[in-house]
């Protein structure tokens, strides 16, 4: 039997899962999915076309599928979309697509949003990625699997962050990372790999070194970015994390890279 604390509001429309636990003072929308095995802890207002995974976890004053904040909207039945067994912890705020960015915010499974992060409308973020306290996301943004956006950040819309990258705290990130960066800074640079990110995700030493050396040469000052970039694939051919790295390069971006120091 569904768990619904009788000072919270389901609206007419609204589903919830007969194993979803809705605690008190929530509101839930009409046009909300709840998963089997989600909690709304308390005071938890979730709203428009938001479908939350099951074994997701929200805490008091998160603020999910309202409006964007965007002067454009008007209104359009966009979408938000939350994975399995994430945690979304307080005063948390995630808003869904608008028009132009194909109408979905869509966020991965096993992601933890930390005490006030913001996920901006249309931000596509993959799987167990995690938004430090207070951590900020524009519009557009792409986050890629296992990337961490460190406390206090702030990341430019249409920026993208590689997978397994790490932005530091306090940062301003307003070109794209690359997958196994680390970079930090008001303008944050480039200033390594996530080593240790990768050494507590199990990456081979060896596989670490050849990422190493593809980096270092990435951001050497032969010839240009580009055509390095352009030459990873060939220069580390049986490294599957450089074809990462090179495939990243290779997609459109609309801000540019982040270079190194």
């Amino acid at each position: 039997m569904t768990r619904i604390h009788e000072t919270s509001i389901i609206e007419d429309g609204a589903v919830v899962h007969p194993e979803a636990t809705v605690g008190p003072f929530c509101v839930v929308g009409k046009d909300v999915t709840l998963a089997a095995s989600v909690t709304l802890k308390s005071h938890v207002a979730v709203s428009g076309n938001t479908s939350v995974g099951s074994g997701t976890t929200i805490f008091p004053f998160a603020s999910v599928g309202h409006a964007p904040q965007d002067l454009k909207y008007q209104g359009e039945n966009s979408e938000l979309v939350i994975g399995k067994n994430c945690t979304i912890r307080e005063h948390v705020t995630i808003n869904p697509g608008t028009t132009s960015g194909g109408m979905l915010t869509r966020i991965g499974d096993n992601c933890l949003f930390m005490i006030g992060a913001h996920v901006a409308h249309d931000c596509l973020i993959g799987n167990d990625v995690i938004l430090v306290n207070n951590a900020t996301l524009g519009g557009h943004v792409e986050i890629g699997n296992y990337a961490i956006i460190g406390g206090l950040s702030a990341v430019h819309q249409f920026v993208r962050i590689g997978e397994h990258a790490m932005i530091g705290g306090a940062s301003g990130v307003e070109t794209d990372v690359i997958p196994f960066g680390s970079a930090t800074g008001n303008r944050a640079n480039i200033n390594g790999l996530n080593l240790t990110g990768m050494k507590r995700r199990g990456f081979e030493r060896e596989d670490i070194h050849i990422l190493r050396s593809a980096y270092k040469y990435l951001f050497s000052e032969d010839g240009t970015f580009s055509e390095r970039a352009s030459e990873l694939a060939d220069k580390y051919q049986d490294s599957a994390s450089v074809k990462i790295v090179h495939k990243f390069l290779n997609e459109e971006s609309k801000r540019g890279f982040c270079q190194a120091n």
